[in-house]
């Protein structure tokens, strides 16, 4: 391949070879040097052809181009605007210079253009013209500059205010920083803290976290300050309010039937089994006065409830029965009030009946410091009749008076608040909750919180089955619109917004949460005590959350060695295909109390042969509990030697194989008896008897001092002197 090389003189004086190259620079002369390679053989004909089109470009200056003033041109502001420039008047140059001579046109493809060194001590270097991808790299260049410096703007730490609760998890924290997670548990190993990211943090290490991570921490009030606050009631708007007054008393002494006659309703025949399941609200109107009565069951197994009913309460009715006296629910009773330091009124029932002796319920009382007035105390005592409506005007003016000594009084005009009596799920409705307003008036469509629950007012319903649309101080309703079942003795608070509400309620969630202490440690003793106790599972659902409260209650306070109740879920409302199939995995027993499963659930419970016990009595439900706890009972086993026999000989029977003849040396044998083999003073083998032989005859049974052949099923090797022992066994069950 032969390489070409061609001279192109600019200023147009004659061709000069490469030798004279540095005369030529001496002259002033403008020499460009251009080498070109050629890629196939060079015929006759191309060698024009090619060096008329691959020719370089001329650039020095025509005669009809003017030449470059620079203090014409304004000044560049940038390093993109002066490139550009140099791009405009280099290819300005370049057409003048074509038009100018067009002999000597090269072509345009830069790239195979060499730079000689003529061309690099050349002013016109600078004048040059670039390619397009050199250009647009150059503005993708000086782009990406303005986008770093636009970056380093927006990438300034952003200082943000932190609220800060009395406990907060990890991710909680690292989330309202705006943070990874991971970043703050770094920084927290790197002080030598190990924590996971579902950790609780105290307040003070919180807000020590949010200052080093250049935020402003905001120390946020403790749930119970914003509680106090809301509960304040202002002394200039006081007003006089109707007393709350909790009847309490032993199981059918007839607190509810003193009720019904009062309100003129008959809620007795409601309640399964005479006896009241439920914390009852009522208000009646009497002599112009209105009174709020909390009706308590009197079940052993509804303590919470009687202690819930005397803390809100402000007079105590203690319904005696004349003709029962002072019984254990009475006596505890009379510790509820006077813990919760209450006055009470006692009201001494079933008068009319000829049994009846109201002098010596007087004289039990007064072991419990309660002291009739007409024998010099202070407790008020009436003697009344459900049943006839005996001296009821004279029990209503005793509440009346005890209420107007103790001048009863609150705010009306401030954000309700409340005591939750019982809860529960409705099938139409959702969850409902019977509540007392104790301070405010509630109106519908407040904001409110419960326990953990919180909800808007869609409805309030009065205890006649009224919509109302406010409830005044002192008044039983019940209220649509929370968001769960709430729990029987939360508390009740009316907020401004439905962000305050829901905040207060996640915080107090957390903080209940953070309370808790997961970490159980087990002694030596309890490590190894459970072990062969058995569990009984047991799921229950009730109507109320009352009772639930008590059920559960109640089957905790069942205790036995060898097993016990374990309550793997309790809860309000209907039982449902979930509860079916817990119950399966679980292997538990269902109980519904009060109660009705769905159609799904009830399907299911078939198709599973799941059995769902219903129950509207609750010391029913307590019967079947202790009945099944009774089936996991090992049943007694006893044992009795009816007699032994000693092996004398050893015979070979056809059809019967290996008989040992032996003589029953105490008792007697018989043909079903359990025998055990003693050889040596040591039990070889237990089982049954085969066949009894007496004389080559199968008989069933072998008394003391006779002789008879012996074969005991699965066991052959007898030997000598082996001993024969036949017992009986006997298996008794027990109960709890």
């Amino acid at each position: 391949m032969e390489n070409k090389k061609t001279k192109l003189t600019i200023s147009g004086n004659q061709k000069k070879s490469f030798k004279d190259f540095s005369s030529s620079k001496t002259q002033g002369k403008k020499t460009v040097l251009i080498e070109k390679k050629s890629s196939r053989p060079i015929t006759k004909g191309n060698f024009n052809k090619s060096s008329s089109s691959k020719s370089s470009p001329n650039f020095s200056r025509s005669p009809s181009s003017k030449p470059y003033n620079p203090s014409k041109t304004s000044i560049a502001t940038s390093d993109f605007e002066r490139r550009k420039l140099a791009e405009q008047r280099a290819t300005k140059k370049i057409k003048n210079d074509s038009d100018g001579d067009k002999k000597t046109k090269i072509g345009t493809n830069k790239r195979q253009v060499k730079l000689t060194v003529s061309r690099a001590l050349s002013d016109e270097i600078e004048t040059r013209e670039r390619s397009l991808a050199s250009v647009k790299r150059a503005r993708q260049k000086e782009l990406k500059n303005v986008n770093k410096e636009d970056d380093k703007e927006n990438l300034k730490p952003v200082k943000r205010d932190i609220n800060i609760p009395e406990a907060i998890t990890v991710r909680e924290l690292a989330n309202r920083m705006a943070e990874q997670s991971s970043n703050v548990i770094k920084f927290l190993f790197g002080m030598g803290v190990t924590v996971t990211i579902n950790q609780t943090l105290a307040a003070d290490t919180a807000e020590y976290l949010v200052k080093e991570f250049g935020h402003n921490p905001i120390r946020e009030e403790k749930t119970e300050e914003i509680i106090k606050k809301i509960k304040a009631t202002r002394v200039e708007n006081l007003k006089n309010r109707p007393p709350i007054v909790t009847v309490m008393g032993h199981v059918d002494h007839g607190k509810t039937s003193v009720l019904d006659v009062l309100r003129s309703a008959n809620v007795v025949s409601g309640e399964f089994g005479g006896i009241t399941q439920h914390i009852g609200a009522y208000q009646i109107e009497s002599q112009s006065n209105k009174l709020t009565f909390i009706d308590t069951p009197g079940h052993a197994a509804f303590t919470e409830m009687r202690a819930r009913g005397s803390k809100l309460t402000d007079v105590v009715v203690l319904v005696v029965a004349a003709d029962d006296g002072v019984k254990p629910q009475t006596v505890e009773s009379i510790k509820h009030a006077k813990a919760a330091k209450v006055p009470i009124v006692v009201a001494i029932n079933k008068c009319d009946l000829p049994e009846a002796d109201p002098q010596k319920i007087k004289n039990q009382l007064l072991e419990y410091e309660l002291i009739a007035e007409d024998l010099s105390g202070d407790t008020l005592m009436v003697e009344i009749s459900a049943k006839t409506k005996l001296n009821l005007d004279k029990l209503v003016e005793a509440i009346i008076l005890q209420a107007e000594i103790l001048d009863l009084k609150t705010d009306f005009d401030s954000k309700a608040t409340g005591i939750v009596l019982e809860s529960k799920i409705d099938v139409g409705r959702g969850p409902v909750a019977t509540i007392i307003v104790t301070t405010g008036t509630l109106k519908k469509g407040d904001f409110f919180v419960s326990g953990f629950r919180w909800g808007k007012i869609r409805a309030i319903i009065n205890d006649k089955g009224i919509n109302i649309n406010e409830a005044l101080p002192s008044t039983p309703v019940e209220i649509l619109g929370i968001n769960g079942a709430s729990k029987a003795g939360d508390d009740f608070l009316v907020l401004d917004s439905e962000k305050e509400a829901k905040s207060l309620s996640e915080s107090r969630a957390q903080e209940s949460k953070d309370g808790k202490n997961p970490l159980t440690f087990a002694t030596q003793d309890s490590a190894f005590s459970d072990k062969s106790v058995d569990e009984l599972n047991l799921i229950v659902k009730s109507d109320v959350h009352g009772s639930s409260e008590a059920i559960k209650n109640a089957i905790s306070q069942i205790k036995h060695d060898e097993v016990k109740p374990k309550i793997i879920l309790a809860d309000i409302g209907m039982v449902t295909e979930t509860d079916v199939t817990l119950a399966k995995a679980s292997n538990a027993v269902l109980i519904a109390f009060n109660v009705k499963p769905s159609k799904e659930a009830k399907k299911l419970a078939e198709i599973e042969k799941i059995k769902i016990s219903s129950y509207n009595i609750i010391y029913e439900v307590l019967d079947y509990i202790k009945q099944k706890m009774s089936g996991l009972l090992s049943p007694d086993v006893k044992e009795t030697i009816i007699g032994s026999a000693q092996i004398l000989e050893i015979f070979k029977v056809s059809g019967a194989g290996k008989v040992a003849g032996s003589k029953i040396i105490e008792g007697e044998i018989n043909s079903t008896s359990d025998v055990r083999i003693i050889r040596d003073g040591t039990i070889i083998y237990t089982g049954k008897v085969g066949t009894l032989f007496r004389e080559k005859n199968q008989v069933k049974q072998v008394s003391n001092g006779q002789e008879c052949g012996i074969t005991v099923k699965d066991y052959l090797d007898f030997k000598k002197n082996d001993t024969i022992e036949a017992f009986n066994v006997t298996s008794t069950e027990r109960s709890i």
